[in-house]
């Protein structure tokens, strides 16, 4: 069985928040709650780098140990979800995530403070997939579907990727290997290949011998 992971490469994030938009348009996200956001450490400096951030689906989730009424549960590919029914929006698990993937909107559907909503890494919620009810607290199920989280498909640059942890962990591996490192990362090499040994060949006059 799959266990479905996010890695951001940092050497590929431009900080278009194209993430961002997707994952709030494929799911009406409430106003005020970023399910996934784009962070930039460094800012302004040399060595500046930008990651997208979202719940990280964790194998020893947090948010799961300090619950109190245990609306967290990992699905069998590893999805770590929440039963918005059962949440009493206490916020320990905003606290003990160290993304910051738990978000509680200010007012809408539950109430003046609201319960917990956070990436469901596009697989819904306890309801019967595909139903309204699950879109509406949810969003949309995509794995059902048979596809990738709209904000990894919608990634220019393939920055971020999703799916399963193998996989994108392998993707990620060749790219470090083949890549290099330093100005090689994004130099002229990688945009347009390496030029030939002995350089440029250049154009002989015509009527000349070599």
């Amino acid at each position: 069985m799959a266990r479905m992971k996010f890695i951001c490469d940092s050497e590929r994030c431009i900080e278009c928040n194209g993430c961002v938009t997707a994952c709030k348009n494929e799911h009406e996200v409430p106003w005020g709650v970023n399910r996934r956001r784009v962070v930039t450490l460094n800012d302004g400096v040399p060595g500046e780098k930008s990651i997208s951030v979202a719940c990280m689906h964790c194998s020893d989730a947090p948010c799961m140990a300090v619950c109190p009424t245990n609306t967290f549960y990992r699905t069998e590919e590893g999805v770590v979800l929440h039963d918005k029914d059962t949440c009493i929006g206490c916020g320990y698990c905003s606290y003990a995530c160290p993304f910051g993937a738990p978000q509680f909107p200010a007012a809408g559907t539950f109430g003046v403070r609201g319960k917990m909503d956070k990436c469901t890494f596009c697989a819904g919620g306890p309801e019967a997939n595909g139903s309204e009810a699950e879109f509406e607290k949810y969003g949309r199920n995509r794995l059902s579907e048979g596809k990738l989280p709209a904000c990894a498909e919608m990634c220019s640059t393939k920055a971020l990727l999703g799916g399963d942890g193998d996989v994108v962990a392998d993707i990620f591996r060749n790219r470090v290997l083949v890549r290099g490192k330093g100005s090689e990362v994004w130099g002229w090499g990688t945009a347009y290949g390496k030029p030939a040994t002995g350089g440029p060949q250049q154009a002989k006059p015509e009527g000349k011998k070599s």
